[in-house]
């Protein structure tokens, strides 16, 4: 039975390389529908690779199951994920993933009491598509169907956030018990805050649909690491963790190497393993890495050109050029960012972590001191993982969060049976990390409530001069944005990064903020005749019909110009 499947399989998936065979399933696609379907090249390549993909695993399957060899392997590794699962006292971890669960739920309190669209949540709530398969984020949809069993997506929130929750605090458990030696205690609980609620977690946990799955995919990049010890089992989950991690949220993947430099030091500083079992190790994780991404890449990926971030990778004749570019930007802006108090409280973390790692080395100190810093650096540069390598990187808070996940298991580390002090220290940051997540939540509700203020009265003057709905031949261009609002501006004093994760939600060249204004007030010409071209009305010199205190509406009869005052 299994080998008739296995032939049924590849020949379907051989028959898709021909051309032939792809336009007659879409001329029987198109009789089923009724309509006429139109795919790009890129759409066609990847059904080729779809093809390909299906072709591998069909022939992986057929070995693990079919021959004597594969089914072996099979029993093997089966074996070492019991062996690895026993080890593990699964009730010791319910009470800790219930105190990080208050903690995370608590530090998300006022972002869920702000209850607003966030961004892509705009179009979510607009369209209800599930389009995260356009980013090949396909366990994303699944799961969406699962959380959300309907035709069409509707806002649920908070129940995504509140499902996030305890999966943001496993990951947490999980990562202090694979970084601390196994070994569970409430600071080490407290000091690994940063995983969930470091301020560019902040962003993915302000949406209202997709936290859910950001944060299972923090936790898919952790699991791997329990089977540590058993070097078949590590490499296998390795490869269908990542695999599912590119799945959901491709960026995350960066996780899993911080983890792998962090625990290879710890070893060789502390001697626990040989060189050749460290290198062993490396090895194994360096090519279960590659692996999973070069098989996502060719076989599972949708490429992406031309939109706000893309998929093209920096040419090879300047990759070194402009993956230096691109670490020295992520510095400027995690430099930039951050305020003064947090990057105090960041340097001392990283000394303790560099005077630690020297006092308790069985190594010589000036090699521990010297390999110390080269893992910061090198753990800094990982933490924003392929980003770097790619030749238009995005710097969305979103897209670092892999700096808060590093920040937390060098606070782990430090807390570890050592001073006092270093707890403090620790305890004392993320105390800040866990204030800023309630001015930051307060901080959307304010500037959702200016801007929604600033849209009534403009919503209004439009109608006034133009109550005809119907009216055809209107096209209209918003110029400026409007300001944050003062409480906003206070926060940014102290902590830049605010005035990056609060959108202004009017005005500019933000897709989202025009989203909003032109599908969410049921203003017809808004919706319909919004100019987003390169002309420029501004420049047409057109008469004033309306000047306010809020904005200013210029107009020539067919062409409105609105210009928004801060």
């Amino acid at each position: 039975m299994i080998m008739l499947i296995s032939i049924i399989g590849l020949i379907a998936c051989i028959a898709i390389l021909f051309p032939q065979v792809r336009q007659m399933i879409i001329h029987l696609a198109e009789r089923m529908i009724h309509k006429k379907i139109f795919l790009s090249q890129i759409w066609f390549e990847t059904l080729i690779s779809y093809a390909l993909g299906g072709i591998f695993i069909i022939l992986f399957f057929d070995y693990c199951t079919l021959t004597n060899s594969g089914r072996l392997l099979v029993q093997k590794v089966k074996q070492e994920f019991k062996d690895c699962l026993i080890e593990i006292d699964f009730r010791s971890l319910l009470k800790p993933v219930l105190f990080l669960s208050a903690v995370y739920l608590l530090g998300l309190l006022t972002i869920i009491r702000a209850n607003q669209l966030y961004m892509d949540d705009i179009s979510y709530a607009i369209t209800g598509h599930r389009e995260w398969y356009n980013w090949s984020r396909y366990l994303v949809v699944f799961f969406s169907y699962i959380v959300q069993p309907e035709i069409r997506l509707t806002d649920i929130s908070p129940l995504p956030q509140l499902l996030a929750t305890p999966i943001l605090a496993l990951s947490s458990v999980l990562l202090v018990y694979i970084v601390g030696n196994k070994k569970i205690t409430i600071v080490r609980l407290l000091a690994s805050i940063p995983l969930g609620l470091s301020p560019y977690a902040l962003e993915s946990l302000s949406y209202k649909y997709v936290p859910v799955y950001g944060a299972l995919a923090i936790l898919t990049t952790i699991v791997p690491f329990l089977f540590i010890t058993r070097k078949k089992a590590f490499f296998f989950c390795s490869v269908i963790s990542l695999l599912i991690v590119c799945m959901i949220y491709q960026i995350k993947v960066n996780i899993y190497l911080i983890i792998v430099v962090i625990l290879c030091f710890q070893a060789w500083n502390n001697r626990e393993k040989n060189k050749k079992e460290i290198l062993f190790f490396i090895g194994s994780a360096a090519v279960a890495f590659c692996f999973a991404l070069l098989f996502f890449k060719f076989f599972l990926m949708i490429p992406h050109i031309d939109v706000y971030t893309s998929t093209k990778t920096l040419p090879f004749s300047s990759i070194i050029v402009g993956l230096l570019s691109n670490i020295k930007h992520y510095a400027l802006v995690v430099n930039h960012d951050f305020g003064l108090i947090w990057k105090i409280g960041i340097v001392l973390v990283l000394l303790f972590f560099i005077i630690k790692s020297v006092q308790q080395s069985k190594q010589r100190k000036i090699f521990s001191l010297i390999v110390s810093f080269v893992v910061i650096g090198l753990s800094f540069i990982l933490s924003y993982g392929l980003y770097s390598l790619l030749a238009t990187p995005v710097y969305h808070p979103r897209a670092l969060t892999g700096f808060g996940v590093l920040l937390s298991i060098l606070c782990i580390i430090i807390v570890s049976d050592y001073k006092k002090i270093a707890s403090v220290v620790v305890i004392a940051l993320n105390w800040c990390f866990f204030i800023f997540a309630f001015s930051y939540g307060n901080a959307l509700a304010d500037q959702a409530r200016y801007a929604e203020f600033r849209i009534e009265i403009l919503l209004h003057d439009l109608s006034v001069l133009y109550p005809n709905q119907n009216e055809e031949g209107l096209t209209f261009q918003l110029k400026n944005t409007i300001d944050f609002t003062p409480s906003i501006k206070n926060i940014a004093k102290n902590y830049p990064l605010i005035e990056r994760l609060v959108p202004k939600r009017l005005g500019g060249e933000d897709y989202w903020n025009q989203q909003y204004l032109r599908n969410h007030f049921n203003y017809d010409p808004i919706r319909t005749g919004y100019n987003n071209s390169s002309e420029d009305f501004s420049s047409l010199n057109m008469p004033v019909v309306l000047d306010s205190y809020y904005h200013t509406i210029q107009s020539d009869g067919s062409r409105v110009l609105i210009i928004l005052k801060h």
